[in-house]
């Protein structure tokens, strides 16, 4: 699947995907289906990523650079509640002098963001789950500012060297959490004394609560 050269196109190709089953979906694009997600989390992004010809891939842009969209697909119950927090991007645990708000990766990130609902209950099967119908938003003045509260809060913590001091309760929309294949995947961070370590990854994440307000603003009903 090629670019898409506008909003429009994109959305169009988007609303196309609309009610369609993933193994529909898979087969159209010859993508293998794994019989669940335990060892595929991503996999369901990719495929959409395929569908709707998503550029960046594995890179820090992006998913559509060249329109500034973001594409996250989120997992969803029967009442269109997201199943899971989003990932929005590492968090910068070195190297981060000079980082505000306004020039961070996660407002980057979050500056318009095509949200497509799936189906995600355990009971229904993967290939089963259909697909549900494209939110494309931007945060308004207000969500941005508890965005950037949580963020300048979690980032003073790195900075500061109170990496210890951080857990997943910190923040009302944003949450700072470990971001790693294994515990081996460690990478450099700071103690509280300016001493370089090594850290876990750590990762920015959405709050289900705060996702389940940007869905049920464009859907009175269900998502799906």
């Amino acid at each position: 699947m090629t670019t898409p050269q506008s909003e429009s196109q994109l959305l169009h190709r988007a609303h196309q995907l609309a009610g369609l089953r993933l193994a529909e979906v898979a087969t159209e694009y010859n993508i293998q289906m794994p019989t669940d997600l335990k060892r595929h989390k991503g996999w369901v992004g990719m495929l959409l990523e395929t569908a709707l010809g998503a550029e960046a891939g594995s890179k820090a842009q992006q998913d559509f650079a060249a329109l500034g969209i973001e594409l996250k697909t989120i997992p969803v119950n029967q009442h269109g509640y997201p199943l899971e927090t989003t990932f929005v991007s590492l968090a910068p645990l070195s190297q981060n002098s000079g980082v505000v708000w306004q020039n961070s990766h996660v407002r980057y990130k979050l500056q318009k963001v095509l949200w497509i609902p799936v189906e995600g209950e355990r009971q229904i099967a993967l290939s089963d789950r259909r697909i549900g119908s494209p939110i494309l938003w931007q945060p308004s003045a207000e969500q941005e500012a508890r965005l950037a509260q949580d963020w300048e809060e979690l980032m003073d913590l790195i900075v500061l060297g109170g990496l210890h001091k951080i857990n997943a309760r910190i923040g009302e929309v944003l949450q700072l959490r470990p971001k790693g294949a294994n515990s081996k995947a460690l990478t450099m961070g700071y103690d509280h004394n300016g001493q370089a370590i090594k850290t876990l990854p750590l990762g920015f994440y959405l709050r289900k609560s705060f996702t389940a307000e940007i869905l049920q603003k464009f859907c009175s009903t269900s998502t799906l």
